[in-house]
């Protein structure tokens, strides 16, 4: 039975119950974080806490978020859920306006905000072995979403269709790119490519989202000395890469090495991912 938080108790999953008129299920409006964890151990709480935060503020559900509070509770789903999902656990926490009395598509008043957390197992932490490691294909696409890609909403369909893409082509994800042929992010991941030894990364804007997982991964490349570059990438410069890797919190650090059907230079995952996996698979849980 796995153990769920929905505002102010822990019950199960399958009891948890929220109003047809909350807004996060009429309109997608809320917040959510996913923060993963592997033997009880949290990757990231401080950098998700802020973020979750910003995106609060950004579209304006007053909400307090205590780190203190928020780690009790998530260490609890972690800890309550263990016996059921294994040691290596993902948490979802979702804050939504609140159900209103009405469909209305302004912001209502006096409202309470709804909270909601579960867990959800992951799958074991692959070796930095770049001998065993397959590396993964992705689609490509033109970004079709909404231009406030930074805020992570939980009004997702723009993603998930171009996720049910990659599905439908026997992909692992789907790499987009704007009207300038620009690389934005993944459907669910951002995007990293070598080239000549030096990283590159799309820099952060509208187009999309700061990922905890970017952020601990370009700290790994100052760690192994490896040269990057916030920079426009342009859809003919990430096929030309040495190395392309996919960055999210439920795939960590993904080596990929066919785009669209085209292969990434020889097909097989690159030296510089196992050399800089091997320090985040070492220092995630510290960064």
């Amino acid at each position: 039975m796995t153990i769920a938080y929905l505002n102010g108790e822990f019950v199960p999953l399958e009891q948890a119950r929220i109003s047809p008129l909350d807004r996060g299920f009429l309109f997608g409006d809320g917040i959510y974080e996913v923060i993963p964890s592997y033997q009880g151990k949290m990757v990231g709480f401080n950098q998700h806490m802020a973020r979750f935060a910003n995106g609060l503020a950004a579209i304006e559900i007053d909400f307090s978020i205590d780190k203190d509070e928020w780690r009790t509770l998530v260490q609890r789903l972690i800890d309550d859920n263990r016996e059921t999902l294994g040691d290596n656990i993902g948490v979802y926490l979702h804050i939504s306006r609140g159900a209103d009395t009405r469909r209305f598509h302004a912001y209502p008043e006096g409202v309470t905000p709804t909270v909601f957390g579960f867990a959800f197992a992951l799958s074991a932490p692959v070796k930095a072995d770049r001998s065993i490691h397959p590396g993964a294909s992705v689609s490509l696409a033109e970004d079709l979403r909404w231009e406030r890609c930074h805020i992570k909403s939980t009004a997702l369909l723009g993603n998930v269709m171009h996720f049910q893409q990659s599905v439908k082509e026997g992909n692992a994800e789907t790499i987009l790119y704007n009207h300038q042929h620009e690389i934005t992010e993944a459907s669910s991941s951002n995007v990293f490519i070598i080239k000549n030894g030096e990283a590159f990364t799309p820099p952060l804007d509208n187009q999309l989202l700061p990922g905890i997982t970017r952020m601990l991964v370009i700290e790994c490349l100052a760690m192994a000395g490896i040269p990057l570059t916030e920079k426009v990438i342009t859809v003919d410069e990430l096929l030309a890469a040495d190395e392309v890797w996919i960055t999210s919190s439920g795939k960590e650090m993904l080596p990929i090495v066919s785009v669209g059907g085209q292969q990434i230079s020889n097909g097989k995952v690159g030296p510089v991912w196992e050399q800089v996996f091997t320090i985040y698979s070492e220092q995630k849980f510290v960064l």
